[in-house]
C-alpha cells in the first residue's frame, strides 16, 4: 500500500521547507503553513519566482508569531492586531490580511534589498477557494491556490532518471510525499484517505520557473531545468504538470508513514 514518505510545510510563502514527523490538518492546510507572507508597498506578493533568496530563509512558527534566521541573523515577527488590516494580493486572491511590527518590515526589507512587508493571515482573513475546483466554504491559506500539494516520489524518481543532473523533492515544494505508487499515480486520484483525513484531488499543479531555483543556492538553474526536461513529457492544455493540488475533507493529525487509500479513482 501506497504510505506517505515525507510531510512538509512551510510557515512563510516561498521560504525553506520545515519537514515535520506529524502535523495537524486544518481546512485551509497544514496547521501553519503558508499562513505568512512577504509583500511589496503595494501588497503584491513577493515570491521566490522573482526572489529566489527567499528559498534561503529558514522559518518556524511559535502560534501567530514568526521565527526567522537567514544567514545567521534572526527575526522574530509579531502579528499587529491592533493595526489596521493592510489589504494584500496573491495571484489574484485580495485578503485583508495582519500587518507584523515596523521591526519585521523593516528587517525583511534589508534582507531582500528592497522595501517589503511581512502579513500574516489569522483566522479572520478570508481566501476562497477557486469555485470551479471547490465546494462553498473551502478556504485557502497563501499557497498559490490549494490548500495543500501532494507529490510521489516515483514521479520525481522518474523525473532524475531523464536529468544529467538530479534534483531534490524541494525544487516542487510539496506538503505531502507518498511512497510505493507507479510514477504520477496521484494523477489517477480523485479521493484519498491519509490516515484519519480524506481529501478531495482536485487540480493537477502546473509548474512555472520557481521550479529552476535550486534550495541550496537560491539560484536559477543556467538550463532552466528541471522545467526544460519536463515540458517534453508533461506538457498538457493546461501547462506542464507535476503533483496534484488536495483540498481536506477532515480535519485530524497525519503522520509520517500513514497509510494512503484510494477511496475514488479519477
Amino acid at each position: 500500500m501506497a504510505r506517505l514518505s515525507a510531510l512538509y510545510r512551510y510557515p512563510l510563502k516561498s521560504a525553506a521547507a520545515q519537514a515535520c514527523d506529524a502535523v495537524d490538518v486544518t481546512p485551509r492546510g497544514l496547521s501553519q503553513d503558508r499562513r505568512w507572507m512577504v509583500v511589496d508597498m503595494s501588497g503584491r506578493a513577493l515570491t521566490g519566482r522573482e526572489l529566489g533568496r527567499l528559498v534561503l530563509l529558514r522559518a518556524d512558527a511559535e502560534g501567530d508569531v514568526l521565527v526567522l534566521d537567514a544567514s545567521g541573523t534572526s527575526l522574530r515577527a509579531h502579528p499587529q492586531y491592533a493595526a489596521p488590516r493592510p489589504r494584500v494580493t496573491v495571484w489574484g486572491s485580495t485578503v485583508d490580511a495582519i500587518a507584523a511590527d515596523a521591526d519585521a518590515d523593516a528587517w525583511i526589507s534589508r534582507l531582500l534589498d528592497r522595501p517589503a512587508r511581512l502579513v500574516f493571515m489569522d483566522d479572520g482573513a478570508r481566501r476562497p477557494v477557486d469555485p470551479a475546483y471547490a465546494v462553498a466554504g473551502d478556504e485557502v491559506s497563501f499557497a498559490d491556490g490549494f490548500p495543500l500539494l501532494l507529490l510521489s516520489q516515483a514521479a520525481l524518481d522518474a523525473l532524475n532518471a531523464r536529468l544529467a543532473t538530479p534534483v531534490t523533492m524541494q525544487r516542487f515544494r510539496p506538503n505531502l510525499v507518498v511512497s510505493d505508487t507507479e510514477p504520477h499515480a496521484e494523477d489517477r486520484w480523485r479521493r484519498i484517505r491519509i490516515g484519519a483525513v480524506e481529501f478531495d484531488v482536485v487540480k493537477a499543479c502546473t509548474r512555472c520557473v520557481f521550479t529552476t531555483v535550486d534550495p541550496a543556492t537560491g539560484e536559477r538553474d543556467p538550463a532552466g531545468e528541471p522545467l526544460r526536461t519536463l515540458v517534453g513529457y508533461r506538457r498538457s492544455p493546461g501547462g506542464v504538470t507535476f503533483g496534484q493540488n488536495l483540498i481536506p475533507r477532515g480535519i485530524g493529525t497525519v503522520r509520517v508513514g500513514d497509510p494512503v487509500e484510494v477511496l475514488e479513482p479519477a
